[in-house]
């Protein structure tokens, strides 16, 4: 930047600046950096009217110094402390923006020997994951950088990158919203080259001059000559130069020469954008006629027509596209017209260089999601600041990411918190890392259960749970989900729960017996390798339809009618109909749920009824349904089972009524299980 920041400096000191009170300043983020926290804070910048406040809360890192005392009176307030980082490679202030707003950033670097040690830094500046400048002490002993930027999200991050031995440090930091429509670029933002109006005497113009807090310099020539007026310029076109920049103007002091702007490109192929304003603040004679054309290195910019300005009203040249200079040296000329019988005149200039942040900040959520896990667990990790992902050789720790296409923001894919003295249960903020593959939190102290969430995460493959202090069963959603998971070291946690293939007692007869006797059969046919004499199950003949010896040993579970009557809230709801009868929910003791099989009394009912309560009462397994008890009682007969909400073993097995299907490993798994277990 031509202008170093120790002559600015010394011009703003020099301007008393007249304060509108009627300014607003809302929207303006001024931060002091380093203003210790026992000072005023926020306080009005006494030249400015400017309201400044500590950057305390906006960053988590940094120490606070202080220029030299013999320096302090040279400059304003603000750059009088700064902060400066000493531990880490990038520390970043975090602030809060609006997406898509168009914003003025402006950081001030004074070092002013603070340390004592007369050695100025030299570090990086970023925003977000992309290079903004390079910051040399060096040479100057300070200096500005200054952008309009539009962010792509709702937190801007400005962060200081250590690049040798040297301390970064940063002395006043500002943002200020600009006005929509206004500074438009093909791509890019735009840095700010040249701000110059036009005036012999003149010193530096800021707030409250400009509503913005752009900074103009004045800048004039020997050639050229200048024309004042004291009436004033209406500038209300959305770029709002300063009024007092419009009151004076440079034209050539030879009327057929053209008015020249030359600077010299830091680079090749930079590319440019100009704001040229101008108004006609002279009384024209009715002859009289001023007009002109844009020319760059002898190329006459697009226009449908020459320039003419405007009497007391601001006009303002803006190129819709970038252009370059073909060359070192770049050379802007206003060239009269034949027909203009004045020379040409121009107010004010600002000029930008288009600067490309290519690098996309990682998806919003994804940062979102890390700093409510963060906050969860009260991390404070010293290089998670700034972007999670970008730049890599400055990835936050114990982070992967995806990085496959510049085009698309970066996705957080595996999150590794092992050992990290983790406390309390698995942060829910984790559902919200919706790319994740690869999730450590092994040898922490976590408590709770394993949440449902993980198992409904699509991308998660591997979990290491290990060395915890969780408790309960794992999830159903999660057992069901194809992925690596590691549960060792949680002694509360049931890790191979007793699976219950979902039988209601809805299911018809035929149903339940078909299964009930391949489950025998398959177990007698594994029990064969033991005896060469297959043992039938005996069933003691029926002598009374009123007294049967075969339930005389069974008396604990029995029922008698009028408890069914009760249990079943006098037949209430009803489940389903059953091979021999109607099947009711009902409650044992008040909170057991129970299904109740209900039938009168006959041959075939009976028959059913028989059989269903000596294999149930003598099969026990946890994949067949158990039977709680039963009643029979005169004509009364009754089965009472327990009661699985979860659908009929023919909807499971079929994918009717809208169930799961059992798949054929868990089929042959459950039978041979069923044929291997306790009778």
């Amino acid at each position: 930047m031509e202008s170093s920041f120790g002559l600015l400096l010394v011009l703003l000191t020099l301007t008393i600046i007249h304060i509108v009170q009627a300014q607003d300043q809302q929207g303006f983020i001024s931060l002091d950096c380093g203003l210790p926290p026992n000072e005023t804070s926020p306080y009005k910048e006494n030249r400015t009217g400017l309201l400044f406040s500590s950057d305390a809360t906006f960053i988590q890192s940094g120490k606070t110094g202080r220029v030299q005392a013999n320096q302090e009176r040279k400059f304003l307030k603000p750059y009088r402390t700064l902060r400066y980082f000493p531990e880490g490679i990038r520390n970043c202030y975090n602030l809060s923006v609006f997406k898509e707003r168009k914003y003025l950033i402006r950081a001030y670097f004074l070092y002013g020997n603070y340390d004592g040690q007369n050695t100025a830094p030299v570090f990086d500046l970023y925003l977000g994951p992309n290079l903004w400048a390079k910051i040399d002490l060096q040479d100057e002993n300070g200096t500005w950088e200054e952008i309009l930027h539009i962010p792509t999200s709702n937190s801007l991050q400005i962060c200081l990158v250590k690049t040798g031995m040297a301390t970064p440090l940063i002395s006043s930091l500002v943002i200020r919203p600009m006005r929509t429509g206004r500074y438009t670029t093909e791509s890019g933002s735009l840095k700010t080259y040249k701000r110059f109006y036009f005036n012999k005497s003149g010193s530096g113009l800021l707030y409250s001059k400009d509503v913005y807090d752009r900074i103009w310099m004045p800048r004039f020539e020997d050639e050229w000559t200048q024309i004042s007026t004291a009436l004033r310029v209406y500038n209300k076109n959305g770029y709002d130069p300063p009024d007092d920049a419009l009151k004076n103007a440079a034209t050539p002091t030879n009327a057929s020469a053209p008015l020249t702007i030359e600077w010299v490109s830091e680079n090749l192929d930079d590319q440019y954008y100009f704001y040229a304003h101008y108004a006609e603040i002279q009384d024209l004679q009715a002859n009289d006629t001023r007009e002109f054309n844009f020319l760059l290195n002898g190329q006459k910019l697009y226009m449908p027509s020459p320039e003419v300005p405007k009497k007391l009203r601001l006009t303002t040249f803006e190129g819709m596209s970038p252009i370059t200079c073909n060359g070192w040296e770049c050379n802007l000329q206003l060239i009269r017209t034949k027909r203009s019988t004045l020379p040409p005149l121009l107010n004010a200039l600002e000029v930008y260089t288009v600067i490309q942040f290519p690098q996309l900040e990682t998806d919003e959520s994804d940062v979102v999601a890390m700093k409510n896990i963060s906050a969860s667990y009260g991390l404070s990790r010293i290089n998670w600041q700034g972007d999670p992902c970008f730049p890599e050789q400055l990835r936050w720790d114990a982070l992967d990411c995806s990085n496959t296409n510049i085009s698309t923001p970066p996705r957080i894919t595996s999150l590794n918190l092992s050992s990290s003295r983790l406390n309390g249960t698995i942060a829910t903020a984790i559902q919200s890392l919706t790319q994740l593959e690869t999730l450590d939190l092994s040898n922490n102290n976590l408590t709770g259960g394993v949440p449902e969430f993980l198992g409904k995460m699509k991308s998660l493959s591997v979990i290491n749970l290990s060395g915890n202090n969780l408790n309960g069963s794992i999830p159903q959603a999660l057992r069901k989900k194809r992925l690596k998971l590691y549960l060792e070291g949680n002694p509360r946690l049931i890790k191979r729960p007793k699976e219950k293939i979902p039988v209601a007692i809805v299911a018809s007869v035929p149903v339940a017996i078909v299964a009930s006797v391949v489950i025998v059969v398959i177990f007698l046919v594994l029990r064969k390798r033991k005896s060469t004499i297959v043992q039938g199950i005996p069933l003691p003949p029926r002598t009374s339809t009123e007294n049967d010896s075969s339930f005389a040993n069974k008396k604990s579970k029995r029922f008698t009618y009028s408890e069914v009557v009760q249990m079943t809230n006098d037949f209430q709801r009803v489940l389903g109909k059953g091979g021999f009868g109607m099947v009711y929910h009902g409650t044992v003791k008040g909170s057991e749920q129970v299904a109740v099989k209900v039938s009168q009394l006959s041959t075939q009912g009976y028959k059913q009824f028989k059989a269903e309560v000596d294999l149930l009462l003598r099969v026990h397994h946890t994949n067949l349904v158990s039977l709680v008890g039963y009643c029979h009682e005169g004509n009364h007969l009754a089965l009472i089972y327990e009661f699985l909400p979860n659908g009929d073993l023919k909807q499971h097995l079929s994918g009717k009524g809208g169930k799961s299907i059992i798949n054929w490993s868990t089929r042959l798994r459950i039978a041979l299980e069923a044929a291997l277990g306790p009778y």
